[in-house]
């Protein structure tokens, strides 16, 4: 017996070592690519290479100053609540509690790191890509903006897992696990609150932009996208960058390190090292085979840029599996079944990913039904493309659910004496190996804002028409990796999200001193005779907290958006000479209004996730029993998943049926631009955007913020109040 715990010991701090120095690879892999790309220097030597650099500057300018004003406002909340958290700890003299707020000002950090870092690079590399595209042409060009996304994609996998076997080996987590996966929990919450408040900040922002200059510009106007009259158009290509790039990188961050966190802490409560360390070790695998796999892009013999990021992602998946394999059997063969919930974790992924794919690219019959249906009026555009967004949520559900009951089952045969909390540990392992590949779905998605500017300079510089061209073909290929992207982020969110509902429960079980079985008894049963009702009065109010945080960020949008359109028609109104190209629109006037209502807006959907389970915890004091508050929270939590995967799936799909179904059109079908047509699946599309861009992503984060503030701020008022 001992010698076996000699060796499971071996296996986690082998795993925490090797997490450490996967981390630090991703890290300097990152490195390795910002120095490559900053040394390219821009090209001035024409015409349009001038004006592209001019414009070029434009948004840069304009997305520093965003992100910057993002970020005062979002520091100043983590620092509130890590002010908070340290206090507590310092008063009641618990060294738990404190260093509980020192990570979770960390994770926050960190958050802020991948965001900020990961957006300025996009930016940098727009004018490059279009240089690079001019003398080297389309293979080159996709290989430097595939290069710019992978400076997000990988800080995600470098720095989470830094963060993660960082913290758990300075920690000395090898001597006591359970307390110190739980501090972990905190390094989770902030990279969470972080994350949320830049996905809605940076959805609202890009999304008004969108609006605002397409239905002033393209539907009243009659001009193109990007055209370079359009006031708006320098927001627009600054909102890529802000929503796209910064937002979905601190949304998979804080997805990534959740997906890490959650069944270690369950893993705690078994009591077995090699469950603890499986999470960190199958991530610290899978970060090192995807550096080497990411290189396909350049090497691929694929032309087609679609199919060449297609394939890079589906290499990507399959040697993460293979080598997470072989490194089990190797290392830990006793712990097979956990490789095999891994595998269904990354196959759940890919099903939810191709899906959207199916539903929202232009070569498939969902888009083109809703871009046939367009001939009849934007009624039957929005009709048709609703009915195909809910259809496109079916299979990525039943997915999830088959990789959850599959998880469950197979985890059973981890433990002989604790079967439920063993199910539970293999569920939240899924999200681990859903997450193990985020590195790449985010350089993936990464690339579109790069590819959709590297376009919009195009257009708007006034380069030849096959520049355009293959700018847009490029172009086309992100828009078709964002969807994906989308599809998987919202299922690993959902499949996180029931992961941080365990570690919830596990939480509750250690600090509560109640078996594991008998608590779930309790918090997650309808039928309980003394907490049913309490349960099922949380579900209710789980599933309508959805409805309601993707009101608040809608209407956000709304306000911002109208108040663009006013500006814009100003604009034109007052400067006629500005259709005619004899005036300078104000760029400028546009992307203050946009910073002003996004920032103005952001605050009110991310406090009413962080704030529902604290004010749903203070039912324990007022009754004296915490288990009400426990069975109230089981409620809501399980109430915001199951609503949150609906709308977020369909949110995130219908908004990208609507933009390819107006792309399909574009491209000389059913009559092509400037038709009723058009102007019909602009309108689709205009409704779409806040959906896919804005309320739809920031679900991804709300149920986890919801469920990873239950695990650490909650069990404060449950038990210490």
């Amino acid at each position: 017996m001992g010698k076996l715990g000699d060796v499971m010991m071996y296996v986690l701090e082998l795993s925490m070592w090797l997490g450490l120095a996967s981390g630090i690879i991703g890290v300097l892999y990152v490195i390795g690519l910002v120095s490559y790309i900053t040394r390219i220097e821009v090209d001035q030597d024409t015409e349009e290479a001038k004006r592209a650099y001019q414009i070029h500057e434009y948004i840069k300018s304009a997305a520093i100053a965003y992100i910057k004003a993002q970020y005062k406002v979002i520091l100043i909340i983590v620092l509130i609540v890590t002010v908070v958290l340290v206090a507590i700890g310092a008063v009641r003299r618990n060294p738990f509690v404190w260093l509980t707020g020192i990570c979770y000002l960390l994770g926050g950090l960190s958050s802020a790191t991948v965001s900020i870092v990961g957006m300025l690079l996009g930016v940098l590399s727009n004018v490059r890509v279009l240089n690079t595209l001019v003398k080297k042409g389309l293979r080159g060009a996709l290989s430097l903006a595939f290069k710019g996304g992978s400076v997000t994609g990988f800080l995600v996998g470098g720095i989470g897992l830094l963060g993660v076997a960082g913290l758990f080996i300075a920690l000395n987590g090898f001597a006591n696990p359970q307390s110190v996966t739980q501090i972990l929990l905190g390094y989770a919450f902030g990279a969470s609150t972080a994350a949320l408040f830049a996905r809605v900040g940076g959805g609202m922002y890009t999304k008004a932009a969108d609006i605002g200059a397409d239905l002033v510009g393209k539907v009243e106007a009659g001009i193109p996208e990007d055209d370079p009259r359009n006031p708006g158009v320098i927001a627009d290509n600054v909102g890529d960058n802000v929503g796209d790039c910064a937002g979905m990188g601190a949304d998979l961050f804080e997805s990534y390190v959740e997906g890490m966190i959650a069944p270690m802490v369950i893993a705690a409560l078994l009591r077995s090292n090699e469950l603890i360390a499986y999470p960190v070790l199958f991530s610290a695998v899978a970060l090192l085979a995807i550096i080497c796999t990411a290189q396909f892009v350049t090497l691929s013999p694929f032309k087609h840029p679609g199919r060449n990021l297609t394939m890079t992602s589906i290499i990507s998946i399959a040697a993460a599996a293979v080598i997470n394999g072989i490194i089990t059997f190797l290392l830990a063969p006793t712990i097979a079944p956990a490789f095999i919930v891994g595998v269904l974790g990354l196959i759940a992924g890919a099903v939810v990913g191709f899906t959207s794919d199916y539903f929202t690219s232009p070569q498939y019959t969902p888009v083109k039904i809703v871009a046939r249906n367009s001939q009849f009026g934007p009624a039957l555009t929005i009709l048709s493309g609703f009915s195909m967004g809910l259809y496109s949520t079916f299979i990525p559900t039943l997915a999830i659910a088959l990789a959850a009951l599959g998880s469950y089952v197979i985890g059973l045969q981890l433990s002989t004496t604790q079967g439920l909390l063993a199910g539970i540990y293999s569920v939240a392992l899924a999200g681990t190996g859903m997450l193990a590949v985020a590195p790449i779905v985010v350089a993936a998605d990464a690339y579109g804002p790069i590819v959709d500017n590297a376009a919009g300079l195009a257009e708007q510089a006034g380069y030849a028409e096959e520049i355009r061209s293959y700018a847009d073909m490029l172009d086309s290929a992100g828009n078709t990796m964002k969807s994906i992207s989308k599809g998987y982020a919202i299922g690993s969110a959902a499949l996180t999200a029931l992961a941080l509902l365990f570690s919830f429960a596990s939480v509750l079980s250690y600090k509560g001193g109640i078996d594991i079985n008998t608590l779930m008894q309790i918090i997650f049963n309808i039928g309980n005779p003394a907490y049913g009702a309490y349960f099922l009065s949380g579900l209710l109010i789980g599933i309508v907290m959805v409805a309601v945080f993707v009101a608040l960020v809608i209407q956000g949008v709304t306000a911002a958006a109208g108040r663009l359109v006013d500006e814009i028609r100003r604009q034109f109104r007052e400067k006629p000479g500005i259709l005619e190209w004899k005036e300078r629109p104000d760029y400028e006037r546009a992307v203050q209004i946009v910073t002003y209502y996004a920032l103005r807006r952001l605050v009110a959907p991310g406090l009413l996730a962080l704030l529902a389970p604290i004010v749903m915890a203070l039912v324990s004091p007022a009754t004296g029993d915490w288990r009400i508050a426990g069975a109230l929270l089981g409620g809501l939590l399980t109430g915001s998943i199951g609503s949150g995967l609906l709308l977020g799936l369909f949110q995130g799909n219908v908004g990208n049926t609507w933009d390819n179904a107006k792309k399909y059109i574009e491209a000389g079908n059913f009559g092509g631009k400037g038709t009723d047509t058009h102007k019909a699946a602009v309108v689709g599309d205009t409704v779409g955007d806040p959906m896919k861009d804005a309320a739809g992503p920031a679900i991804n984060i709300m149920i986890k913020v919801m469920a990873v503030s239950s695990s650490v701020l909650v069990p404060l008022i449950l038990f210490y109040a």
